[in-house]
């Protein structure tokens, strides 16, 4: 056994949050991962990163923000986003490990837009939302540069068939690309794929087990 696990709630500015820990024995870094606006700490990358890394040394933090906590349906404005994770950061920081910023689509968002002023240690997305489906001029590549570009080592991972954004859509930036083939944004592969789920989220964990063990 290489991991416990338990639950904290958080009270921060845009309500309670709550921090799900998946503790590896002997930890070197802490991972936090937030959710996307449309699903909670459930979605199957973020519930595979929870129960690969503990057994490399990071612990990872699954962070539900106020909303989802509350019950609502639907998340709130940016801003509110980045107020609760701004609030949980001091719990993710307590253990006195390195503080990875991490997340899936809407996650992935705050974590980049926050990083550099929190002194995360990384910042890791998982599906990032590049764009709305079909509206590639409204990118949000401003966000993941803004991180990458202040120096905070940064990991994508990016489904090949996102229609949020296709891996071959990102700029050149000073961040880390791995694509997961045939997969759509929920990292979801369709069955005539050559590869299976499994297979598909090991392309996940294996990436995210590296790009941390590059960090220390």
């Amino acid at each position: 056994m290489t991991t416990t696990e338990t639950t904290q709630l958080v009270e921060t500015d845009a309500g309670t949050a709550r921090i799900t820990w998946h503790r590896a024995r002997k930890a070197r870094l802490v991972l936090a991962v937030g959710h996307g606006a449309g699903g909670g700490v459930e979605a199957r990358d973020l519930r595979a990163v929870a129960a690969a890394l503990p057994g490399h040394g990071v612990t990872v933090a699954l962070v539900e923000q106020p909303w989802r906590v509350a019950g609502k349906k639907m998340a709130p404005a940016p801003k509110t986003l980045d107020t609760g994770w701004r609030g949980l950061w001091p719990a993710l920081a307590r253990p006195g490990l390195p503080v990875i910023a991490g997340g899936r689509s809407a996650g992935a968002r705050v974590a980049c837009r926050t990083a550099a002023e929190l002194g995360a240690a990384g910042v890791l997305a998982l599906a990032f939302p590049l764009h709305p489906p079909g509206k590639p001029e409204k990118s949000r590549a401003e966000e993941l540069l803004g991180a990458a570009g202040a120096g905070v080592p940064t990991l994508v991972v990016q489904g090949g068939n996102d229609p949020w954004g296709k891996p071959g859509e990102f700029p050149d930036g000073d961040f880390e690309l791995v694509e997961v083939p045939y997969a759509d944004h929920g990292l979801a592969v369709p069955k005539r794929a050559p590869l299976d789920q499994a297979e598909a989220l090991a392309v996940v964990t294996d990436a995210v087990v590296k790009w941390t063990g590059s960090l220390g």
